[in-house]
């Protein structure tokens, strides 16, 4: 696949990341809206796991600055979430809350982490596929990154915190879970380049402890392939109660 076509350019990013922040407008109307109406959930709170940095890198686009090929050649994914409290059978937005993304590469690699047993390889200093953004009015943020890849004992996944800050600068609330992909839409794009090289990947969601005893059907992305046939877009709706 040529670069040019794996690559968004700023202008189609910017473009692609307004059309995704668009798409949560809806659940916000949610709000005087009851029962089976409502258009977020309730999801599992799991594990931050070995990898969280807290890099302070606000941006959208989780790609930029690095030459790492398995970075650059990955798939392109455009990433929404939408996060609301739950107010009684209602759901509104949570505004100006942090929403921070961590995930590997399509080697299954961390940046900014040392070698070790989970991984072997050394990326400290590098920052890619690490950053924040703040909820919009509509309870939403989007980010430019691309499909991780798998790396020993886990299915393919990304992870996610959510935050409240005061003007102190303290936390008022902190969630952290993950989130997963279908496993037919995962068998795809591992089969393809830069993913490929991995060989085949002996976990798959149901065989994940974590997915398995975190209720992680709960939290697997809306992911559809882009319209350009080059990446795929995910959005996901979180209602929290606090």
């Amino acid at each position: 696949m040529a670069r040019n076509k794996q690559r968004m350019g700023r202008r189609e990013v910017i473009g692609a990341l307004g059309a995704m922040g668009a798409a949560f407008v809806l659940p916000s109307r949610a709000a005087s809206r009851t029962g089976a109406a409502l258009d977020c959930i309730v999801v599992p709170e799991m594990t931050e796991g070995p990898f969280f940095v807290d890099e302070k890198l606000e941006r959208s686009d989780l790609t930029a600055g690095t030459s790492e090929p398995f970075v650059t050649k990955g798939l392109p994914l455009l990433l929404g979430i939408g996060v609301f409290q739950i107010k009684g059978m209602a759901c509104a937005p949570l505004v100006g809350c942090q929403v921070d993304v961590w995930h590997a590469s399509a080697e299954g690699v961390y940046s900014d982490e040392r070698s070790g047993r989970i991984q072997e390889k050394d990326t400290v200093g590098e920052k890619y596929l690490r950053g924040y953004q703040r909820t919009d009015p509509n309870g939403a943020v989007t980010f430019a990154t691309i499909y991780p890849g798998w790396y020993p004992g886990r299915t393919t996944h990304i992870h996610f915190k959510i935050r409240g800050l005061a003007r102190s600068g303290g936390a008022t609330y902190d969630f952290t879970s993950q989130l997963f992909f279908d496993d037919a839409i995962n068998d795809a794009v591992l089969a393809r380049p830069p993913y490929d090289t991995r060989g085949l990947r002996k976990v798959r969601n149901v065989n994940d402890g974590i997915y398995r005893r975190g209720r992680g059907s709960a939290l697997v992305l809306d992911a559809r392939q882009a319209a350009d046939g080059q990446g795929y877009t995910g959005s996901f709706n979180i209602g929290l109660r606090i």
